[in-house]
């Protein structure tokens, strides 16, 4: 795999079933950011990149070499398959592209690959199970109506920074199960596994003109693949902004859209919760791990713990004792637990929301800084410490606004309406978790919350059969389960008049 990418440098499209340069000839570096050297070399696509890519995904889908829909459902689960397998195969080289691109651990990384494997085998059995249609009953035995459900048509799918292996498998999985034909466009700083995943594509046989990959920037490739005419969908996972811009582009052409736009989640954890020393133990951890993770780069990254006021000041303290002694470094060394940020300028970004919310009266327990150098943090490297802030509320900007990075705030309550009051005081609403030793109140609050994921007692887990998405700005559509298939799909009902004969509205 590492051969075929060095040997495509500068060639990364896939287009008609062939790898190619951008038609400017344009490039791009990509950085390692544990040490912002350039790693590999991409090409820079643009507008003519992505009409060139999704004139041959609609040629493969209705033009004369059109088969893939028409491809029964069975070898499509078999090809899917096929790329699971290879997946597996492939684990460690994967993994470790994955650190490198994205910066994250490489065991994060092989998890990633891990996870990407289960969405195409769950996809492909999912698909291959379903039932050709569903009869309807029209109420007289000479008529034969059935609903069915057949491909959207060419789908442009957009992937962001943080997750770009997993969240591509979360698109191209069920899109092809569909019987779809698609263009992808990963994020512009992270397309490495974008890349690879493409390439085992083809090595499971994809017919060509199946898949399209256009690597370049969001405002010209993404633009022109979200506004192009024979696009009939559009998925994109990202931020608000750019999610708004999507569609706004797709709206004319009213195409199915489905939009996953990050949240602001909160970690509510009750003092009952906290009753054992296994259970106070169990609930800092889980703390931790929903806060920074892959350094806080995730979109349901529990980054607003609301904390039982009676017990407040003894999780903090333990959090952040903890939180100081997260190892820092390069994913790729050993005994790392967490990686640097994705960019120099997001990094920028973290620490303007840090110093914000201290000029708004935050108190910080740890972190808030840039780490000291070492043999396994590179200065050129873009870390920054697992950040706590106490003492917050609902108006600063870093308690409001999506961070992504890791930044943990902190709020206290008195009484379970309170709780839940704090929780749902969001304008996003993808995800959240309830900690509580009492079955009944967990559950209770969990039914309150306005949030499209809710863990009991954990946090993080996601599973291939379920739907996620969210509420409010956190986006439209579903990905995974039965719902992430549906995405992909639109609904024809055909109505069989098995003895027909004249109506005789009319005279004559």
């Amino acid at each position: 795999m590492a051969d075929h990418i060095q040997q495509n440098a500068g060639r990364t499209h896939y287009v008609g079933g062939e790898w190619q340069g951008s038609v400017s000839g344009a490039t791009r570096e990509i950085l390692d950011p544990a040490d912002g050297r350039p790693f590999a070399v991409v090409s820079e696509g643009d507008e003519k990149d992505a009409d060139l890519a999704v004139a041959a995904a609609h040629e493969a889908f209705a033009g004369g070499q059109g088969v893939w829909p028409r491809t029964p459902v069975a070898e499509r689960a078999a090809v899917l398959r096929r790329v699971a397998d290879l997946l597996v195969r492939d684990r460690e080289a994967i993994g470790l592209l994955e650190s490198r691109d994205a910066g994250k651990t490489v065991e994060e990384g092989r998890v990633d690959v891990d996870c990407v494997a289960d969405a195409f085998r769950y996809f492909a059995d999912l698909a291959a199970a379903e039932a050709p249609g569903r009869v309807v009953d029209a109420g007289t035995p000479d008529v034969h109506s059935v609903v069915v459900h057949e491909p959207v048509g060419v789908c442009a799918l957009i992937t962001p920074w943080n997750y770009p292996l997993l969240q591509a498998s979360w698109k191209i999985a069920p899109a092809l199960a569909a019987g779809n034909t698609f263009v992808i466009k990963p994020s512009e700083i992270t397309p490495m596994t974008t890349i690879a995943l493409m390439d085992l594509l083809v090595e499971a046989g994809l017919p060509a003109g199946v898949a399209g990959l256009v690597t370049g920037p969001g405002h010209t490739v993404g633009a022109r693949l979200a506004e192009h005419p024979d696009v009939d969908l559009v998925s994109f996972t990202g931020g608000l902004a750019s999610g708004t811009k999507v569609a706004q582009a797709a709206a004319p052409g009213v195409k199915k859209v489905a939009l996953e736009l990050g949240g602001k989640n909160p970690n509510v954890v009750f003092a009952d919760a906290c009753a054992t020393d296994d259970g106070f133990d169990t609930a800092v951890d889980q703390a931790l791990n929903a806060a920074f993770i892959h350094s806080g780069q995730v979109c349901s990254a529990g980054a607003r713990l609301i904390v039982e006021e009676s017990v407040r000041e003894r999780f903090v303290a333990e959090l952040a004792r903890r939180a100081q002694k997260i190892r820092l470094g390069r994913g790729t060394a050993d005994g790392v637990e967490c990686g640097p940020l994705v960019s120099e300028q997001h990094r920028a970004k973290v620490e303007a929301y840090v110093a914000s919310a201290l000029q708004e009266g935050a108190v910080l327990r740890c972190g808030g800084k840039r780490p000291e150098p070492c043999d396994v943090r590179p200065e050129s490297g873009w870390f920054y410490e697992p950040t706590v802030l106490d003492a917050c509320h609902r108006e600063m900007r870093v308690v409001r606004e999506e961070v992504f990075g890791p930044v943990l705030t902190v709020e206290t309550f008195r009484t379970e309406d309170e709780a839940v009051a704090l929780a749902n005081d969001t304008e996003y609403g993808l995800a959240g978790a309830v900690w509580s030793g009492d079955t009944a109140r967990a559950r209770r609050v969990a039914a309150r919350l306005r949030h499209g994921t809710v863990w009991i007692n954990d946090f993080h887990p996601y599973l291939p059969q379920a739907e996620w998405g969210g509420f409010g700005k956190s986006g439209v559509g579903r990905e995974l389960g039965p719902a992430g298939l549906a995405e992909y799909r639109e609904t024809k009902h055909v109505y069989e008049n098995l003895a027909p004969r004249p109506v005789r509205w009319f005279a004559g």
